[in-house]
């Protein structure tokens, strides 16, 4: 179970361009995570790096926020917001640093996600976990995101 830290060093707003070093810090950070789970070789290998966080958050219908303690980012959700030919939104990526784990960061991004996600008028809200990111799972569980399907793959050749 989170706990929380003290209110005035944590803080979960929208990203700005300022975040950008910090964004691609992480995402590399949350990349590496991935190299030994499974299923994460595919998914790095599928989906490249935002590398970039410099662009208008906002466009192209996503919304990006941070957790910070003391104004330092230690963790991200980007979320791709509902449009009217697809009423759901879609977490893509969301990862908390390691040391920032168990505080609180993922459970209080989700919800910015969900409320957005409300707000832009959607009626689902979705992810993926990969089958050994037990954390991720436990976050969405946590929120009532269940599975509603599982990809099963074999390699081969």
């Amino acid at each position: 179970m989170a706990s929380d830290p003290p209110a005035d060093s944590f803080e979960i707003r929208a990203a700005t361009e300022a975040d950008a070093a910090e964004l691609a810090w992480l995402e590399g950070l949350a990349r590496e995570a991935l190299v030994d789970v499974r299923g994460g070789a595919q998914l790095l290998a599928e989906q490249p790096p935002v590398g970039d966080w410099t662009t208008p958050i906002a466009e192209d219908g996503e919304l990006v926020w941070v957790a910070t303690i003391d104004g330092v980012v230690l963790g991200y959700l980007q979320l791709a917001l509902p449009t009217p030919a697809s009423p759901t939104g879609r977490v893509l990526q969301v990862f908390v640093h390691p040391e920032a784990r168990e505080l609180g960061f993922g459970d209080e991004m989700l919800a910015a996600a969900i409320d957005a996600t409300r707000a832009a008028g959607g009626d689902t809200i979705e992810s993926f976990a990969l089958p050994g990111d037990r954390e991720t799972k436990n976050l969405f569980e946590r929120a009532a995101v269940t599975a509603r399907k599982l990809i099963v793959s074999k390699r081969l050749g």
